[in-house]
Protein backbone atom coordinates (compact mmCIF):
# COMPACT_ATOMS: atom_id res chain seq x y z
CA UNK A 1 0.00 0.00 0.00
CA UNK A 2 2.75 2.35 0.80
CA UNK A 3 4.34 2.14 -2.66
CA UNK A 4 1.35 2.89 -3.90
CA UNK A 5 0.86 5.75 -2.03
CA UNK A 6 4.34 6.73 -3.13
CA UNK A 7 3.76 6.20 -6.56
CA UNK A 8 0.64 8.16 -7.10
CA UNK A 9 2.52 11.21 -5.07
CA UNK A 10 4.86 11.01 -7.70
CA UNK A 11 2.53 10.63 -10.69
CA UNK A 12 0.51 14.35 -9.15
CA UNK A 13 3.86 16.23 -8.50
CA UNK A 14 5.21 15.58 -11.79
CA UNK A 15 1.95 16.56 -13.72
CA UNK A 16 1.62 19.71 -12.03
CA UNK A 17 1.01 22.79 -14.52
CA UNK A 18 4.17 24.52 -15.39
CA UNK A 19 2.47 27.27 -14.25
CA UNK A 20 3.03 26.24 -10.72
CA UNK A 21 7.13 26.42 -11.00
CA UNK A 22 9.53 29.17 -11.21
CA UNK A 23 11.56 29.41 -15.12
CA UNK A 24 14.87 27.84 -14.82
CA UNK A 25 18.32 29.12 -15.98
CA UNK A 26 19.65 27.83 -18.95
CA UNK A 27 22.95 27.24 -18.33
CA UNK A 28 24.27 27.49 -21.77
CA UNK A 29 23.14 30.95 -22.23
CA UNK A 30 25.69 33.35 -23.37
CA UNK A 31 26.96 35.38 -20.39
CA UNK A 32 26.45 39.40 -21.29
CA UNK A 33 26.62 42.11 -18.94
CA UNK A 34 28.71 43.34 -16.21
CA UNK A 35 27.12 41.98 -13.13
CA UNK A 36 22.94 42.03 -12.41
CA UNK A 37 21.99 41.71 -8.50
CA UNK A 38 18.45 40.48 -8.64
CA UNK A 39 18.95 40.14 -12.41
CA UNK A 40 17.53 36.10 -11.56
CA UNK A 41 14.21 37.49 -10.36
CA UNK A 42 13.04 37.44 -13.93
CA UNK A 43 13.18 33.63 -13.13
CA UNK A 44 10.53 33.82 -10.95
CA UNK A 45 7.56 34.63 -13.32
CA UNK A 46 4.05 33.14 -12.09
CA UNK A 47 3.49 32.25 -15.65
CA UNK A 48 6.04 30.20 -18.07
CA UNK A 49 7.97 32.20 -20.46
CA UNK A 50 6.07 30.50 -23.56
CA UNK A 51 2.69 31.82 -22.11
CA UNK A 52 3.36 35.28 -21.60
CA UNK A 53 1.82 38.54 -22.86
CA UNK A 54 3.11 41.43 -24.58
CA UNK A 55 1.35 43.50 -22.12
CA UNK A 56 0.96 43.35 -18.69
CA UNK A 57 -0.97 44.92 -15.56
CA UNK A 58 0.65 45.14 -12.51
CA UNK A 59 -1.00 44.75 -8.98
CA UNK A 60 -1.74 48.29 -8.41
CA UNK A 61 -3.50 49.35 -11.62
CA UNK A 62 -6.59 49.41 -9.73
CA UNK A 63 -5.53 51.68 -6.81
CA UNK A 64 -5.43 55.54 -6.38
CA UNK A 65 -2.87 56.94 -8.15
CA UNK A 66 -1.55 58.53 -11.33
CA UNK A 67 -2.35 56.10 -14.06
CA UNK A 68 0.86 55.20 -16.43
CA UNK A 69 0.81 53.68 -19.50
CA UNK A 70 4.76 52.57 -21.13
CA UNK A 71 4.90 51.13 -24.61
CA UNK A 72 7.77 50.43 -26.83
CA UNK A 73 9.59 48.40 -29.20
CA UNK A 74 12.73 45.80 -28.67
CA UNK A 75 15.00 45.93 -31.28
CA UNK A 76 18.16 43.62 -32.04
CA UNK A 77 21.55 44.94 -32.44
CA UNK A 78 21.57 46.22 -35.54
CA UNK A 79 18.89 49.46 -34.23
CA UNK A 80 16.38 48.13 -36.85
CA UNK A 81 15.04 44.71 -36.78
CA UNK A 82 12.02 44.28 -34.52
CA UNK A 83 13.13 41.49 -31.45
CA UNK A 84 10.39 38.82 -30.92
CA UNK A 85 10.52 36.86 -28.04
CA UNK A 86 12.60 38.70 -25.23
CA UNK A 87 10.97 38.95 -21.97
CA UNK A 88 10.62 42.21 -19.97
CA UNK A 89 11.24 42.43 -15.97
CA UNK A 90 9.83 45.67 -14.38
CA UNK A 91 9.77 46.62 -10.85
CA UNK A 92 9.00 49.15 -9.12
CA UNK A 93 8.25 51.05 -5.65
CA UNK A 94 4.46 52.71 -4.48
CA UNK A 95 4.13 56.33 -4.71
CA UNK A 96 5.66 56.84 -1.09
CA UNK A 97 8.75 55.24 -2.60
CA UNK A 98 8.15 52.19 -1.22
CA UNK A 99 9.08 48.33 -2.49
CA UNK A 100 5.87 46.99 -1.04
CA UNK A 101 5.22 43.51 0.06
CA UNK A 102 2.38 41.12 2.06
CA UNK A 103 4.74 39.43 4.34
CA UNK A 104 4.26 35.99 2.54
CA UNK A 105 6.74 36.98 -0.28
CA UNK A 106 9.51 34.31 -1.28
CA UNK A 107 12.50 34.69 -3.50
CA UNK A 108 14.08 38.31 -4.56
CA UNK A 109 9.48 39.17 -3.95
CA UNK A 110 11.04 40.35 -0.59
CA UNK A 111 13.28 42.90 -1.74
CA UNK A 112 11.36 43.87 -5.05
CA UNK A 113 8.16 44.08 -3.61
CA UNK A 114 4.57 42.91 -5.43
CA UNK A 115 4.69 45.47 -8.33
CA UNK A 116 6.05 43.91 -10.50
CA UNK A 117 5.71 41.88 -14.19
CA UNK A 118 6.73 39.68 -16.66
CA UNK A 119 6.37 40.25 -20.36
CA UNK A 120 7.64 39.17 -23.31
CA UNK A 121 7.79 40.90 -27.10
CA UNK A 122 5.67 39.90 -29.72
CA UNK A 123 6.40 39.39 -33.72
CA UNK A 124 6.74 43.16 -33.96
CA UNK A 125 9.01 43.76 -30.87
CA UNK A 126 5.88 45.20 -29.11
CA UNK A 127 5.28 45.86 -25.29
CA UNK A 128 2.99 47.60 -22.92
CA UNK A 129 2.74 47.91 -19.52
CA UNK A 130 0.05 49.40 -17.06
CA UNK A 131 0.86 50.49 -12.99
CA UNK A 132 1.18 53.62 -11.21
CA UNK A 133 3.76 55.97 -11.04
CA UNK A 134 6.09 55.17 -8.35
CA UNK A 135 7.07 57.71 -6.04
CA UNK A 136 11.19 58.59 -5.00
CA UNK A 137 12.66 56.94 -2.04
CA UNK A 138 11.66 58.48 1.25
CA UNK A 139 13.94 61.10 2.40
CA UNK A 140 15.84 61.04 -0.72
CA UNK A 141 16.48 63.05 -3.74
CA UNK A 142 16.72 59.71 -5.99
CA UNK A 143 14.57 60.17 -9.20
CA UNK A 144 12.05 57.67 -9.23
CA UNK A 145 12.23 54.99 -11.12
CA UNK A 146 11.06 51.65 -12.69
CA UNK A 147 13.53 48.96 -12.69
CA UNK A 148 13.94 46.65 -16.03
CA UNK A 149 15.86 43.35 -16.73
CA UNK A 150 15.87 41.73 -20.01
CA UNK A 151 16.41 38.34 -20.91
CA UNK A 152 17.17 38.00 -25.03
CA UNK A 153 17.02 33.56 -26.11
CA UNK A 154 20.23 32.27 -25.99
CA UNK A 155 21.54 34.85 -23.75
CA UNK A 156 21.56 35.56 -19.83
CA UNK A 157 19.30 37.91 -17.88
CA UNK A 158 21.04 41.81 -17.96
CA UNK A 159 19.88 45.23 -16.41
CA UNK A 160 19.14 48.36 -18.74
CA UNK A 161 19.11 51.81 -18.05
CA UNK A 162 15.88 52.16 -15.32
CA UNK A 163 12.81 53.97 -16.52
CA UNK A 164 13.18 57.77 -15.40
CA UNK A 165 10.68 60.87 -15.84
CA UNK A 166 11.52 63.59 -17.59
CA UNK A 167 9.32 65.66 -15.53
CA UNK A 168 10.99 64.66 -12.09
CA UNK A 169 12.47 67.46 -10.04
CA UNK A 170 15.18 64.68 -9.02
CA UNK A 171 16.25 63.99 -12.51
CA UNK A 172 19.02 67.23 -12.46
CA UNK A 173 21.68 67.77 -14.86
CA UNK A 174 23.95 65.97 -12.94
CA UNK A 175 21.62 62.76 -12.63
CA UNK A 176 21.61 62.86 -16.30
CA UNK A 177 24.67 62.83 -16.70
CA UNK A 178 25.48 59.61 -14.65
CA UNK A 179 22.39 57.54 -16.86
CA UNK A 180 25.15 55.04 -19.17
CA UNK A 181 22.26 54.97 -22.04
CA UNK A 182 21.89 50.74 -21.74
CA UNK A 183 19.58 49.30 -24.02
CA UNK A 184 19.37 53.17 -25.10
CA UNK A 185 17.55 56.28 -22.99
CA UNK A 186 15.28 55.33 -19.91
CA UNK A 187 13.95 58.90 -19.47
CA UNK A 188 9.79 59.31 -20.56
CA UNK A 189 8.54 62.04 -21.42
CA UNK A 190 4.47 62.12 -20.51
CA UNK A 191 2.01 62.47 -22.96
CA UNK A 192 -1.75 63.33 -22.13
CA UNK A 193 -4.05 59.91 -22.66
CA UNK A 194 -7.21 60.38 -20.98
CA UNK A 195 -7.49 59.01 -17.41
CA UNK A 196 -3.82 58.17 -17.66
CA UNK A 197 -0.66 59.46 -19.09
CA UNK A 198 1.11 57.52 -21.82
CA UNK A 199 4.99 57.20 -22.21
CA UNK A 200 7.20 55.52 -25.01
CA UNK A 201 10.77 53.59 -24.78
CA UNK A 202 12.19 51.73 -27.41
CA UNK A 203 15.30 49.26 -26.61
CA UNK A 204 17.68 48.48 -28.38
CA UNK A 205 19.75 44.84 -27.30
CA UNK A 206 23.06 45.40 -26.42
CA UNK A 207 23.58 49.01 -26.79
CA UNK A 208 26.25 50.37 -24.34
CA UNK A 209 25.88 46.39 -23.04
CA UNK A 210 29.27 45.20 -21.88
CA UNK A 211 30.83 41.52 -23.09
CA UNK A 212 27.13 42.04 -25.75
CA UNK A 213 28.33 39.77 -29.09
CA UNK A 214 27.53 41.85 -32.17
Amino acid sequence: MNHIIIVVAFVFLTNLPASSCAQQQTTNDVKVGDGCEGCEAIYESPTPFEKLESMVWLADWTLPGQKLAVNGTVYKADGKTPAEGVIIYIYHTDGNGIYPTKGDEKGWAKRHGYLRGWMKTDKNGFYKFFTLRPGSYPNSKNPAHIHITIKEPGKQEYWIDEFVFDNDPFLTTEQRSRLQNRGGSGILTHKPGGSMVKAERNIYLGKNIPNYPL
